[in-house]
């Protein structure tokens, strides 16, 4: 064996992992709080052994002074903030829905902790959050996005300029799409509410000495539970939609 060779491999084994660590360190599944940290690295060092005999050509030599190789190190870790960051605002979609739906049924006080996150959040939402990264993983969407990262390399070539106007046009648009999917989700639980709310008042209005929202309140979350039943399946379809629809976008094939 030519142990010359190994300055240069472990230099491009060093920019490899600078962006693919990053990058296992925020994506969805993976890049959760409750998966130790170096389960993670373990997952990001593997993934790095498949994807270097794919992108090694494309990768520069060990440059000549120190500022250089820093410079490129810190360049990877921006490009696999950025991309993990922008996949995690498909996490938010749930997330904000769930809220949503939690309020709208009267179960805006039940709060866990958000395994996802690692703070606090809406039971209800952690649920749906939980849900929707299992059936990303059945879907083989991780799939689409591993093949991604490779593509990555094509896109956003090591060394290169980040454009930073469009990475900061495409955070504005993910969050503002994530919104509205999670506002379309939410939609049927907001139109229930809505007529619910609005009938309790009137029977308030008939029967003013009867405390009507004490006995309603378990009609409500019964009627939401028996709707979150019934369109469960239609719901998490739109989600794995934008889902797919993001990955198409943000990794391009």
């Amino acid at each position: 064996m030519d142990i010359s060779l190994l300055p240069d491999l472990a230099w491009l084994a060093l920019l490899l992992f600078a962006r693919l660590g990053t990058l296992f360190l925020l994506m969805p599944g993976i890049g959760e709080q409750t998966v130790p940290v170096r389960v993670r690295l373990v997952m990001a060092l593997a993934t790095l052994l498949v994807v270097y005999p794919t992108v090694s050509g494309v990768l520069p030599q060990v440059p000549q002074s120190a500022v250089e190789v820093f410079g490129l190190i810190i360049w990877e870790i921006l490009i696999g903030l950025g991309l993990g960051l922008a996949v995690r605002f498909v996490l938010s979609v749930m997330q904000v829905a769930g809220t949503t739906i939690a309020f709208q049924m009267g179960l805006g006080f039940a709060l866990n902790v958000d395994p996802s996150q690692g703070v606090q959040g809406v039971l209800l939402g952690n649920f749906l959050g939980l849900l929707g990264i299992t059936l990303i993983f059945l879907s083989d969407l991780h799939h689409l996005a591993l093949a991604g990262i490779v593509r990555s390399y094509d896109v956003f070539s090591v060394g290169s300029i980040i454009p930073i106007g469009d990475f900061t046009q495409y955070a504005l648009m993910s969050a503002a799409k994530a919104f509205e999917v999670a506002i379309q989700i939410s939609a049927p639980f907001m139109v229930f509410g809505l007529i619910f709310y609005l009938g309790l008042g009137i029977l308030s209005r008939l029967m003013p000495q009867l405390q009507i929202f004490m006995i309603a309140m378990p009609v409500n979350i019964l009627g939401g539970f028996i709707l979150l039943a019934a369109m469960l399946s239609a719901l998490m379809a739109l989600y794995i939609d934008h889902v797919r629809e993001v990955m198409l976008v943000l990794f391009p094939s």
